[in-house]
């Protein structure tokens, strides 16, 4: 199964590149952790978010905001 885009990562970028965003790194990493923790529980519930499926395991519990402290500094991540 894949997972489908949330975000539109090159419209995303492309806005962050044209403002010339000193933060442009911590926001790539947030765009990553975010869609790599959607896909796993994509996985996990056995259907894409919001989707309605027989196969479907398990329900989503919301989302949390958490800080991450990574090397391109501390990011704001919701899982």
């Amino acid at each position: 199964m894949a997972a489908n885009p949330t975000v539109n990562v090159t419209e995303t970028l492309g806005k962050e590149l044209l403002a010339a965003s000193p933060d442009l790194i911590g926001m790539m990493v947030k765009t990553f952790a975010e869609a790599v923790m959607s896909a796993e529980a994509n996985s996990l519930c056995g259907a894409d978010y919001g989707e309605i499926s027989p196969d479907r395991v398990n329900h989503r519990n919301g989302y949390r905001n958490r800080e991450w402290d990574t090397r391109a500094g501390t990011v704001a991540v919701a899982f």
